[in-house]
C-alpha cells in the first residue's frame, strides 16, 4: 500500500494524544498550545517518516515500529532541550504506549484488511 497521505494518520494519532494529554493536565486548549506541546513530536515523527521511507511502504508494521522509535526517540530529547519541558519517566511511558498502540494499532488494522481481502479474493477463485 504505497500511500503518503497515511501520513496522516500517525499525524492523527499524535495529535490526539496531545490534545488528551492537555486536557487530562487541565491545560488551555488553545491552538497555539496544542501546537506547542506537538511541536517537537511532529518534528519527530517526520523524522521517522524520513529515516524509514515510510512513504513507500507506510502500513508495514516495521515501518510503524521505525515511525514510533524515531518519534519518542527525537522528541523527548527535542522536547526537553529545544522546547524546555518536562521529560517525566511516566510520561515518556504514557507517551511510548499511547503512540505505539496508534502507530501500530491501525498498521495492523490494515495488516487484517489485507489478509482479508486476499482471502476474498482466493475464495472467489475456487
Amino acid at each position: 500500500m504505497k500511500n503518503p497521505a497515511l501520513l496522516w494518520l500517525d499525524v492523527g494519532v499524535l495529535l490526539l494524544f496531545v490534545v488528551l494529554g492537555r486536557r487530562t493536565h487541565e491545560e488551555a486548549e488553545t491552538l497555539s498550545g496544542v501546537l506547542r506541546t506537538a511541536a517537537p513530536f511532529m518534528l519527530a515523527l517526520l523524522a521517522g517518516w524520513t529515516v524509514t521511507s515510510a512513504w513507500t511502504r507506510p502500513a508495514r508494521l516495521p515501518v510503524g515500529l521505525g515511525v514510533l522509535v524515531a518519534t519518542i526517540g527525537i522528541g523527548m530529547p527535542l522536547r526537553r532541550i529545544v522546547f524546555d519541558e518536562g521529560t517525566a519517566t511516566p510520561f515518556v511511558i504514557v507517551a511510548t504506549l499511547f503512540l505505539a498502540a496508534g502507530f501500530l494499532g491501525w498498521r495492523l488494522g490494515a495488516a487484517w484488511l489485507a489478509s482479508r481481502k486476499t482471502q476474498q479474493a482466493a475464495s472467489a477463485v475456487e
